[in-house]
């Protein structure tokens, strides 16, 4: 029997957000987070954008690593036979750009979404550790935008201190890619 591959964010709060993802409803936005994961992108990162009542996005500037200053293309784009699932609390979603997907930036929503859905692809949902995610979505932050999308930064770091995946001897590919301008924020 296939099992899907389960993600665990160890946070330095102690607290652990454990994630199954769903390589059947977004096979080439999980191996992208699988890819970047591996190569340990993810870890000792701060969380850089709350939007309290809305999301907590991890990084809005490709996580500060060159390796993950890549776009993939939509997964509607590459499997419009997988109809995409709906953005809900208790889901992982991976962020977006005009050109496309990001490689690896992804959040987590605090209320349903129905907008996102075909934009924003859902590929996991969240075992345990909501009660982390809702207790970081409410820290004290402060704004750092440019006034043009709402960012707000805690004001307290709170850092994933390593993101490991248990993808029970399955092998994921690496992802597939687009050339195409990267956002102005990752520079």
């Amino acid at each position: 029997m296939k099992r899907n591959p389960i993600a665990t964010m160890h946070m330095a709060s102690g607290a652990d957000i454990v994630i199954e993802l769903l390589p059947d409803a977004a096979p080439n936005t999980v191996a992208s987070f699988i890819h970047l994961a591996k190569l340990g992108v993810y870890d000792g990162h701060a969380i850089e954008r709350i939007c309290p009542g809305r999301w907590v996005d991890a990084s809005y500037s490709a996580f500060h690593r060159d390796e993950a200053k890549y776009l993939i293309p939509r997964e509607s784009e590459l499997h419009p036979e997988i109809e995409p699932l709906d953005s809900h609390p208790g889901c992982i979603c991976m962020g977006g750009y005009e050109a496309g997907l990001a490689g690896g930036e992804f959040f987590f929503p605090v209320k349903d979404c129905p907008n996102h859905k075909g934009i924003y692809p859902v590929f996991g949902h969240v075992i345990s550790g909501m009660e982390e995610i809702y207790r970081i979505e409410k820290v004290a932050t402060k704004p750092v935008g440019d006034g043009r999308i709402e960012i707000n930064e805690p004001l307290e770091p709170e850092v994933i201190e390593k993101v490991t995946v248990e993808t029970f001897g399955a092998e994921y590919p690496e992802p597939v890619k687009i050339d195409a301008p990267l956002p102005k924020s990752w520079t």
